[in-house]
């Protein structure tokens, strides 16, 4: 269970006179923060590193600047004592839970006794000052935190803002603090049993290559590992500029910084050894690669070569921990010219780095059992009679409503973009433009391709949208939520979706370029949604979607397509046949691979005598258990 009141990150501590001036300082690179408490109940921050001696600041009239929690970085003001404390690095869920323990002890729990009788306590006791940590938060606590929320308090973490200022208006909400009350930078729903494993499993500094069907949680767990991790020495990257936008990282070829990685090997290191691109291999301690399916394996070979290499270490990616994500029965990589697909797994690369190998079974994108068994089928390539034709139904039903209609599902992204082209120009009535406001303008191309959101977006009344940001879950408007423009309110679109009508007012989207700068659009948070390409559909949940899938070209291409419906009801496929779904061999038998790998660690431990070969003799894969998660975790 994570402990709420510690903290491990870097620290500076500067103490300055009444006049502002600086007096005294203490840096620690990495160090130990306790919330600690005396026998008087008054909190204090004990920093503790290496053999330097502890410090202990008490918790009292301070301020917090918490806008880069999910950076890892935070900074607190002691204003009795004139002094700063700046923490970095810190693995930002760690970083909110602890500045979330401060807010709620300091305005949640029972008060210190009165000065007068701190004093009389400590001359009658002959006892030295004693001290220990503090309680873990209660529900009391979180009740009486949440309902001083909107009341002024100076024990109320806020920064110096404008915002702040605002807030001092009667009857106000301090913005900052209940920012830090009720949000995280990272997703705070539980983890499940599956997920946890696979999070120690990634803290424990082994190797990981995680997998699961779609909509079992991957990209959601791998935010919860990204925010357990130190920011400075971990690399979040992903095959494709949107999966990168997801999880709030940037593409592996942007880290890699050796472009397509089309020249040699030696040409490659050369590349990689510029001073950026340098700095950059040999501060990562932790390499996360979502969507890993889609890494060419010669890439993923020489990427694993280059960084022996650059970091002077002949050990697996020089020493760099692995966490790998992603599902091989989904897209394979782009294949160039008539060169044959190479997986990652199917390299020398992938075989040195002793992955542990994890599946996340539960799937929570559908509640329909009917829907999951038929999606398990058609991932593996293996579509019975009943679901073939229970599929074909689906042509029959209407899920339009509202006026939304379906959005068409193409194989190519080409088809897509005339489809929305011809559409838009079709509806009668003005174009409307709005174009993002990008923090970086001569990177709109980076931008374009790291975030699903266009740098220009053209609309009508009557226009098909997707929404492209959660912005209520609680009421549908999600990611991937289907919509129809009704009106324009002051220049902004009112859009009706399934489950109510929005003011589509600009969102911001945040992603950090391979040096660490970060790179911000605001744009309207909608996309036409006629059609969308099957590539750009994944990762997304869709709620009313139609698709034929007589032109798919790739194993694994109808599987992403059927899998990004909601459920059965919302989803019209036409002409489907049995033929139109298959699975790569070579994928097939990676996952019987790991399954086996799986079954002999689980089986010997409980007692079996026989070894591995004999354990691999004796299991014989069938269709039954491969109409099941191919891979056990034990």
């Amino acid at each position: 269970m994570e402990n709420e009141s510690v903290l491990s990150c870097s620290v500076n501590i500067e103490w300055s006179n009444p006049q502002g001036i600086i007096q005294r300082k203490l840096a620690h690179k990495s160090a130990f923060l306790r919330l600690i408490r005396n026998d008087a109940r008054e909190i204090f921050i004990e920093v503790t590193a290496g053999k330097s001696v502890p410090v202990k600041l008490q918790l009292k009239g301070i301020s917090v600047h918490n806008k880069f929690m999910s950076e890892g970085k935070a900074s607190i003001k002691f204003q009795e004592e004139h002094c700063m404390m700046f923490l970095s690095n810190a693995p930002p869920n760690q970083l909110f839970t602890f500045l979330k323990t401060v807010f709620v002890k300091m305005t949640g729990g029972k008060p210190p006794p009165t000065s007068h009788q701190s004093l009389r306590t400590q001359l009658l006791s002959n006892k030295p000052a004693t001290f220990e940590e503090i309680s873990p938060v209660t529900t009391a606590e979180m009740d009486k935190a949440k309902a001083k929320i909107s009341k002024g308090t100076d024990t109320t973490p806020s920064p110096l803002s404008r915002k702040r200022k605002l807030s001092s208006r009667p009857g106000a909400k301090p913005a900052s603090s209940k920012r830090l009350y009720a949000a995280s930078p990272t997703p705070n729903e539980p983890l499940d049993i599956e997920q946890k494993e696979v999070l120690e499993a990634c803290l424990s500094g082994r190797n990981v290559f995680f997998t699961g069907s779609a909509g079992t949680g991957k990209s959601f767990l791998l935010k919860r590992i990204i925010g357990a991790l130190p920011p400075d020495v971990t690399a979040a990257t992903a095959s494709t500029g949107v999966a990168a936008c997801h999880i709030g990282g940037i593409t592996l070829h942007q880290f890699a910084g050796i472009g397509a990685g089309e020249a040699p090997l030696e040409r490659s290191v050369e590349l990689a050894s510029r001073p950026g691109a340098y700095t950059v291999w040999r501060k990562c301690k932790h390499l996360i690669i979502d969507e890993i399916s889609m890494v060419d394996g010669s890439y993923f070979e020489k990427i694993e070569a280059i960084a022996r290499k650059v970091r002077r270490n002949e050990q697996p990616f020089g020493g760099i921990q692995l966490i790998l994500c992603g599902d091989f029965f989904q897209l394979p990589p782009v294949a160039k010219g008539k060169t044959p697909v190479k997986f990652c797994f199917e390299t020398e690369a992938w075989s040195r780095c002793r992955l542990s190998a994890y599946e996340l079974k539960k799937v929570h994108r559908q509640n329909d059992d009917e829907f999951i068994k038929i999606l398990n089928c058609v991932r593996i390539g293996q579509i019975p009679e009943d679901m073939a034709t229970r599929l074909a139904e689906t042509s029959r039903q209407n899920i339009e409503k509202n006026g939304i209609l379906a959005t068409r599902l193409c194989s190519h992204t080409l088809e897509a973009n005339a489809i929305n082209e011809a559409k838009l120009n079709a509806l009668p009535g003005e174009k409307l433009v709005f174009t993002s406001e990008d923090s970086h303008p001569h990177l709109i191309k980076q931008l374009d391709q790291q975030t699903s959101i266009p740098h220009t977006l053209e609309l009508k009344v009557g226009a098909q949208v997707m929404l492209l940001k959660n912005i209520n879950i609680a009421t549908g408007l999600v990611n991937g939520a289907r919509g129809v423009v009704k009106s324009f309110q002051e220049g902004v679109p009112v859009v009706q979706f399934r489950s109510k009508e929005y003011v589509a007012k600009p969102e911001r989207w945040c992603v950090k370029s391979a040096t660490g700068v970060m790179l911000t659009r605001k744009q309207v948070p909608l996309k036409l949604a006629w059609a969308f390409s099957i590539h750009k559909s994944q990762g997304l949940t869709l709620d009313c979607v139609e698709m034929s899938l007589g032109k798919v070209f790739e194993a694994g291409q109808a599987y992403v397509a059927l899998s990004r419906a909601q459920s059965l009801d919302t989803l019209r496929v036409l002409g489907f046949k049995a033929s139109q779904v298959w699975a790569n061999k070579n994928v097939l038998d990676f996952y019987r691979s790991l399954n086996l790998q799986m079954e002999a660690m689980r089986l010997i431990p409980l007692g079996r005598r026989e070894d591995k070969a004999a354990v691999k003799k004796s299991y014989k894969p069938n269709a039954k258990l491969m109409s099941k998660p191919l891979v056990t975790i034990n």
